[in-house]
């Protein structure tokens, strides 16, 4: 129990908690409005390929506080982690460096996503116009080249533009929450972890390196899950250069944690 009739909602640290509830509001108020924000947010603050028509920058850090509405799974897996990481590494990192590191984390995980949309976004356009005109891969990307097969220049570029627009487009706090998750398991090496049909606990490295390796894996095998894979291992890279950053600098030094 908290003393001085404190609650635990009032004791936790003002970063998470307040992070915790702007993305349940954002979620929660495009449920109850979905014509009115769902749809126009999404188009607004979703993060969208550079190269489409729908991006501008500040999507590199509003998109982290949106989540899937169809499913409360999105939204709830990042808060839970936040929750169960980001209150102890706010307590030692302190309110604002801790803010600037989970931000920092989000916008490194959205600049990793542009950069694997650069090296994938041609190939899931030829696919995409293919299937739409009823002609394989090779054919449709030799056409798009060539403008031909009844093509004008003018509808190329509407269609690319729709890709963009509609396909390539992501949402959430995952690349961050992966970052927290990174800084957890570089400050805190040894602590030990339960993970849910697991009894055994397992080293925060160790949980950490896993998951990056899962990440890695299904990012690289082209996983059509709908989950940008390589965003989370953005945050991840982000997170560890930081972190290396800041023992260099001696803002954190080896023997503050454990």
């Amino acid at each position: 129990m908290f003393r001085n009739g404190n609650s635990f909602w009032s004791a936790m640290p003002p970063v998470t908690k307040n992070l915790i509830i702007i993305n349940v509001i954002i979620w929660i108020a495009m449920i109850v409005f979905p014509h009115a924000t769902s749809e126009k947010v999404l188009d607004i603050a979703g993060l969208h390929y550079w190269k489409g028509d729908d991006f501008n920058v500040a999507q590199l850090l509003t998109y982290m506080f949106m989540h899937d509405t169809g499913s409360i799974a999105h939204l709830f897996f990042n808060m839970f982690t936040l929750f169960m990481f980001g209150i102890t590494l706010e307590r030692v990192l302190g309110g604002g460096r801790f803010l600037f590191y989970y931000i920092t984390c989000g916008v490194g995980a959205a600049l990793i996503q542009e950069f694997t949309w650069m090296l994938t976004a041609e190939d899931l356009a030829v696919k995409v116009l293919a299937n739409a005109y009823g002609v394989d891969f090779p054919e449709m990307a030799d056409a798009i080249k060539r403008v031909d097969m009844g093509f004008s220049v003018g509808s190329v570029g509407e269609s690319l533009q729709m890709i963009y627009n509609h396909y390539l487009v992501t949402i959430g706090a995952s690349g961050a929450i992966y970052g927290v998750l990174l800084a957890f398991g570089m400050l805190f090496p040894n602590r030990p972890l339960y993970l849910m049909f697991i009894p055994v606990p397992i080293k925060a490295k160790w949980m950490v390196l896993g998951y990056g390796l899962i990440e890695l894996a299904l990012g690289v095998s082209s996983a059509n899950d709908g989950i940008a894979h390589f965003a989370h291992l953005g945050g991840m890279i982000f997170g560890v250069l930081l972190i290396l950053y800041w023992k260099h600098q001696g803002v954190i030094r080896r023997n503050d944690f454990y």
